[in-house]
């Protein structure tokens, strides 16, 4: 029975992490000393939440507090997000809310900082979100969350939005400190037994040859010279962070007014991290060529070995030349193959564009997993469109393929390796096997956190609440 008592753990974190996502906008966060007990109010059903009831403290945990309406407003939340409460119970509901409460009081005893840069930065990618869902008034969202204005709206909010990361941030901070042996794997692989073990679907290895048209140095100069007036324009005054919002082609950063926190170890390529620590606060860098474009940096703040920074990234444009150059290139390089004049792999690695497959012979890493193997019913519908009818060594056509920032290559695809669908084998599926039993000591080692932590804190529940069954020892019995 250990892999159906690990799916299901796995299950209820999955539905953890999403009910998190679900009520980020209605956990509410409050530094101020521990209120007496106060008898709350016989809950309602989740059909009720409608209702007009006197709201009240049900529960308090370290220094926050949880209202009744809180569970209210999660019902809320998970239904305007699309999603069923059918099956969610306000014990769930709470339950929910005491370990966000729980996190954000342990990361706070860790001096875990989340800087008001970071809370400004969130709050504006989120209020971006919430206005284009509202058609941008943003008044609609004020009298959602029935506050008397956008300024008392905001402070809320962002009380809100520093709870959520510290939450986050703690919870990170455990999960990323557990490590597992290779024995570790094995014993857990044997614990299963044979008519339990997991069946993995049909997968196939994947190769691929990238071509990048060659953008001008006319085009190139064009970029480079608008972000220059961009940096003119903010050091008379205008604000990066919007024009960040307006002009930079990362969807990463964009959204959040070019925002990044970063440290030497964080994975940036090395071209943008050297830029990054050579600046000063408050200056902005002169524009300078990764592999994703032009940049230009803004250091917002520096703290020892972390700094906080803004950019904007802009591509240069490819014209129709450089792509129809592009074409006849691959095409070359395609022909050469099927006429056996040179391997698939060794014509990835001397021919293509792309560096992190070239020296691989082509093959790609599963974002999801980071070994070489697709699941067929888990693979990026792009990719699958592309594979999907090719043959065993069969080399597509010429594909152009654009990608989320824009940038436009063409790239012969193959199909390296079948593999049928199947029962776990230790040899053949060890990376997910071992992803499988390091989920699995993640979930005991947040358990044992959670007993540890619970018996160290003052925790408080009342009123009818204090019948609930929780999966954590709230109630201390």
């Amino acid at each position: 029975m250990l892999l159906k008592k690990l799916q299901l753990k796995t299950i209820d974190y999955k539905l953890v992490l999403t009910m998190c996502f679900l009520l980020f906008f209605n956990s509410i966060i409050s530094a101020q000393e521990i209120i007496k007990d106060v008898v709350a109010e016989k809950p309602v059903e989740a059909t009720s939440v409608n209702k007009q009831k006197i709201d009240g403290i049900i529960a308090t945990v370290g220094d926050y507090i949880v209202l009744d309406s809180d569970i209210d407003k999660g019902y809320l939340e998970i239904t305007a997000q699309g999603g069923s409460v059918k099956d969610v119970t306000r014990c769930q509901m709470l339950g929910k809310l005491l370990e966000d409460k729980l996190y954000a009081h342990q990361a706070i005893q860790d001096s875990i900082i989340v800087s008001d840069a970071e809370v400004k930065s969130m709050m504006d990618e989120r209020l971006n979100y919430m206005m284009r869902q509202t058609g941008g008034d943003i008044n609609k969202i004020v009298e959602f969350y029935k506050k008397s204005s956008v300024e008392e709206f905001k402070t809320y909010f962002a009380d809100i939005l520093k709870e959520q990361k510290l939450s986050s941030e703690m919870q990170k901070k455990i999960v990323d400190a557990v490590e597992i042996t290779p024995e570790e794997v094995r014993n857990f692989f044997k614990k299963i037994p044979k008519d339990e073990l997991p069946t993995f679907g049909a997968e196939m290895e994947v190769a691929q040859i990238v071509v990048e048209p060659k953008v001008s140095k006319e085009d190139k100069q064009k970029v480079i010279d608008r972000l220059n007036a961009i940096k003119k324009d903010v050091l008379e005054g205008s604000s990066f962070a919007t024009k960040a919002v307006l002009y930079s082609q990362d969807p990463g950063s964009s959204p959040a007014g070019g925002y990044y926190k970063m440290t030497r170890k964080t994975p940036f390529v090395k071209e943008f991290k050297d830029v990054a620590f050579s600046l000063g606060e408050g200056e902005i860098s002169d524009p300078f060529e990764t592999t994703y474009g032009y940049h230009i940096i803004m250091v917002d703040k520096i703290k020892g070995q972390e700094v906080e920074l803004r950019h904007i990234l802009i591509s240069p444009t490819v014209s129709e030349t450089a792509l129809k150059e592009a074409k006849e290139r691959i095409t070359n390089i395609r022909n050469k193959i099927v006429n056996k004049e040179i391997s698939f792999a060794d014509a990835a690695r001397t021919e293509s564009d792309q560096k992190e497959t070239r020296a691989n012979g082509g093959t790609l890493v599963n974002p999801n997993t980071q070994d070489t193997r697709f699941e067929l019913t888990k693979m990026d519908a792009t990719l699958y469109s592309q594979v999907s009818n090719l043959k065993d060594n069969e080399i597509s056509q010429p594909l152009l393929d654009t990608d989320d920032k824009g940038k436009k290559t063409y790239k012969l695809i193959t199909v390296t390796n079948r593999i049928d669908s199947h029962t776990a084998d230790y040899a053949k599926d060890y990376t997910k096997i071992k992803e499988l039993a390091l989920k699995e000591k993640q979930i005991n080692t947040i358990a044992k956190w959670f007993d540890t932590k619970i018996k160290d804190t003052y925790i408080k529940i009342i009123g009818e609440y204090r019948d609930c069954t929780f999966t954590n020892n709230w109630l201390k019995k």
